[in-house]
């Protein structure tokens, strides 16, 4: 069983897709849970505490592991793996990696654990005492989930590498799930805590998950540590200034946070809420092309086969394109609606989902260029080049904050959602052209194509969504959750059955491309005794 879950994707289309359809469950599961922490505590005291008090672990494990992993593991693993007579360096490297993280997470946790209040003022300054020391207790509980998540991603980092995508794009569906549990089962017994308590659950099963796939493979944990390893030493050296370009992005952030905890009660719920549920789209879509085309791309580079980096890089970039544009519109269009329905319940009132809404809505005008980010960040990474994000990302961070400052009086926490989409539309533009100064070309002809075909298609869908809604109004009654799910589908889906409709008479490759491998991987009937010729062929 293990075995079939854990088979190796044969292409981009193939292994996005299957990142794709599992990050739309988690995304699913992600949203599930926020209607749940909604219903039960509304936008108040209880989830601002809890989602500040996020803040500072995340800032570490996004900084210390991700900053690690993403921008050097995966290529430094290749470059072994690559090679069969040097495979057993890889698993060497991986469990060196290992030691070294997941100890600097450990030690840097204790440090933080106590200093958990000054850092709880620092993360809220708004906050009244009593409520940041709420802050202190749920941040101390969740440090711990930070080192399971850590050794978590290590192997995670293994299985892209491997272009193993179907247990790592699970874990984080059982993260979710083990926040779920905290919130329905662990508070009333805990109170408050029990939310932290249930990340720290969610974390067990994350690793756990990843630990099955890597499990199947030739890896073997052996406690030999060499923490100046020459593979070591150069992932240390990557991680540099990856971990400050990531670390400017999670600043942005948590200022953005700490400004929203100085505004009206419940400002951090709603800002909090509004990027969740717009990363429902980017994260499906950007985050899952870029995590499958970097293995290929790293390849590219090791085989010095530039034409085909580009070749990769655009053909990528068009069928993000293809899929983030629909999703803009349905947002935007649809924005009330969604929020109500994902978060609209119990003592989530309706104040608290029109000034969601309203900071979703400036949110998705960047779905594009946000999803972008993490395919050209990506790019650069194959190219062992990660200073240049972290210049982009700096200048574009400092955009976002003189946006905030300027703004927040005037928009409230509508404008931190304004900051942060122009810092995201600053960073893709500073990227892109640096890239392509870089490459001489990125066959932007073919874009250009691509965008006319696509915007047409857009339009259609546009027109067909904001007139079917006052249709829905009419004949279906808003006053029920089935009711708002019911509006949003009739003219969301009916859009997207235009702009697909459009893309058709367009012959739109892109979608040619999508439909095929829907086809092939997900849509296709398997008969018996062809499961695993099937999966070979993602």
């Amino acid at each position: 069983m293990f075995k079939i879950l854990n088979r190796e994707s044969k292409t981009i289309i193939g292994a996005a897709t299957i990142v794709g359809v599992l990050s739309f469950v988690s995304r699913i599961v992600g949203l599930v849970r926020d209607r749940i922490l909604a219903g039960q505590f509304g936008a108040g005291d209880t989830l601002d505490v809890y989602y500040a008090a996020f803040k500072i672990p995340d800032l570490l494990f996004s900084l210390i592991v991700i900053g690690a992993l993403s921008a050097s593991f995966i290529p430094i693993f290749l470059s072994h793996y690559s090679r069969a007579s040097r495979r057993a360096k890889a698993w060497e490297f991986t469990n060196n990696t290992l030691h070294l993280v997941a100890g600097v997470m450990v030690l840097l946790s204790l440090c933080l654990i106590l200093f958990a209040e000054p850092l709880a003022q620092i993360v809220a300054p708004g906050f009244a005492q009593y409520k940041q020391m709420r802050v202190a207790q749920l941040m101390r509980i969740m440090f711990s989930a930070q080192v399971l998540l850590s050794i978590s991603m290590i192997y995670g980092s293994v299985l892209q590498s491997l272009k193993r995508f179907l247990l790592y794009a699970l874990a984080p569906i059982f993260y979710n799930v083990g926040i779920i549990i905290g919130a329905l089962y662990f508070v009333e017994p805990f109170g408050i805590i029990g939310l932290a308590w249930g990340v720290v659950l969610g974390a067990a099963l994350h690793l756990l998950t990843q630990v099955m796939g890597v499990m199947q493979t030739e890896y073997r944990f052996k406690f030999r540590p060499h923490p100046f390893d020459k593979d070591a030493v150069t992932m240390l050296k990557l991680m540099g200034p990856r971990t400050l370009g990531l670390a400017v992005n999670q600043v942005l952030f948590v200022i953005l946070t700490i400004i929203a905890s100085t505004l009206t009660i419940g400002s951090v719920t709603i800002f909090q809420f509004a990027y969740n549920i717009q990363f429902f789209a980017v994260g499906i879509i950007g985050v899952s092309f870029a995590i499958a085309v970097f293995p290929s791309l790293s390849e590219a580079i090791e085989s010095s086969e530039k034409e085909k980096f580009v070749e990769l890089f655009i053909s990528t970039t068009r069928q993000v394109l293809y899929l983030m544009i629909p999703m803009m519109l349905l947002f935007l269009i649809l924005r009330a609606q969604i929020v109500r329905v994902v978060v609209g319940a119990g003592a989530f009132d309706w104040a608290s989902t029109i000034a969601t809404a309203d900071t979703l809505a400036f949110f998705s005008l960047t779905f594009i260029p946000q999803a972008l980010i993490f395919l050209l960040a990506r790019a650069f990474y194959a190219l062992h080049d990660t200073v240049t994000p972290l210049m982009t990302g700096a200048v574009s961070a400092l955009v976002g904050l003189l946006a905030a400052f300027a703004l927040r009086d005037s928009f409230g926490v509508t404008a931190l959602a304004m900051a942060y989409s122009l810092a995201a539309l600053t960073n893709v533009i500073l990227m892109w052209v640096i890239l392509r100064q870089r490459m001489g070309s990125l066959a932007e002809s073919q874009l250009l194509v691509t965008i006319h075909k696509l915007s047409a298609a857009g339009l259609v869908a546009t027109v067909v969504m904001q007139a079917l809604k006052p249709v829905a109004i009419s004949i279906i009654s808003l006053d029920t959750f089935m009711g708002v799910l019911t509006q949003g589908l009739f003219a969301g889906g009916l859009g997207l059955l235009a702009y697909v409709g459009v893309c058709s008479l367009l012959k739109v490759e892109e979608q040619e491309l999508m439909s095929n491998a829907l086809r092939r991987n997900v849509l296709r009937r398997i008969r018996p005794g062809e499961a695993l010729d099937s999966l070979d062929s993602i």
